[in-house]
């Protein structure tokens, strides 16, 4: 029975381990694809060629050893991403770029295959059958890419990534603004390989914050209220502290007080009272008038004479010194 309990626990310590991972290896989404690469970014021999840009959407390092990358949905394990090389963790909210120029020899980040003809690219987890993300994409001009307008954030496909976080309604707008597709996703006449495809920055709080109060009126509000309200939550604090301890304290009072009662007590019950004492002072007292009983005095009186005619105790002679005697 224990074994089987303990076969139980491993078993369900590997499905977690194994769910762990895979939620690690879903928060990376295909993120820019370009097929055409005649003027853009070199790889590092120098050599220009399609690429495909992943990115990780979670605050943690995510591995992305062992997945696979492809162009065919009947052959999802094109291109396995090699173990062993430390580039392969992916940093949070960075992108890495894989080159499609078909010479894997080339290193890790260079796949087995070429974009010429394809439409769509997956990206397939360690297992070679769970697709992670997909995303089809229309035929592109040279030199222009394929890419989701907020980074990491919509699909290209209803069955893909859904929108994630708060910003939905930017999607949306960018979508309507620029024309993209339905779900974040928008052709790009200047490609951004392992870089943001939108840059982040804006007004900021303090520049929005003007416009709406303009005066301070709010923000003199919101400080008074929340430094009263901290008083006030200090003063209940502190107030039920002071109870606690003034009840505290009087019951250690009381406990005192009951301990030297008992104390008290406990000590006087050891003690002969004063009329034991009294009953057996005149008990003695009875029994020797009984056998008249008393002391032999004696009424004869010795004086004797001092031999010297003054008090020892006051004599000075004794603390004298003595006169050398000088021998001849």
């Amino acid at each position: 029975m224990k074994k089987f309990y303990s076969f139980i626990l491993l078993l369900g310590v590997l499905v977690c381990a194994s769910n762990l991972n895979a939620q690690n290896m879903s928060d990376m989404r295909l993120n820019e694809v370009l097929v055409t690469n005649t003027e853009g970014f070199e790889d590092d021999y120098g050599y220009r060629s399609g690429w495909i840009e992943l990115f990780n959407t979670s605050y943690g390092t995510v591995d992305i050893a062992g997945c696979y990358l492809s162009t065919d949905p009947n052959n999802l394990t094109m291109y396995r991403i090699p173990k062993g090389d430390v580039l392969t963790k992916v940093q949070p909210r960075q992108h890495i770029l894989f080159w499609a120029d078909g010479i894997a020899n080339r290193g890790t980040f260079h796949l087995g295959f070429t974009l010429d003809g394809a439409n769509e690219i997956i990206f397939t987890a360690a297992d070679g059958r769970t697709i992670i993300d997909r995303v089809k994409f229309p035929a592109l001009e040279p030199n222009k890419s394929y890419g989701r307008k907020m980074d990491g954030e919509g699909s290209a496909s209803e069955l893909g990534t859904f929108y994630t976080s708060y910003r939905k309604s930017k999607i949306d707008a960018a979508a309507k603004a620029d024309k993209t597709t339905k779900f974040g996703w928008i052709n790009m006449d200047n490609p951004t390989p392992s870089t943001n495809n939108a840059t982040l920055d804006g007004e900021s709080k303090s520049a929005v914050m003007s416009q709406v109060d303009p005066n301070g009126i709010f923000l003199t509000l919101t400080a008074m209220s929340v430094t009263f309200l901290a008083l006030a939550i200090l003063f209940f604090v502190f107030k039920q502290i002071g109870k606690f301890h003034i009840r505290k304290k009087s019951e250690n009072a009381v406990k005192a007080m009951e301990g030297t009662s008992r104390k008290e007590k406990a000590d006087t019950s050891g003690q002969v009272s004063a009329e034991t004492y009294a009953a057996i002072s005149m008990a003695i007292h009875l029994f020797m008038q009984d056998n008249e009983a008393h002391d032999v005095e004696y009424t004869i009186l010795t004086i004797n004479k001092v031999s010297k005619s003054y008090s020892p105790w006051s004599s000075k002679i004794y603390t004298l010194r003595e006169t050398p005697q000088l021998k001849k």
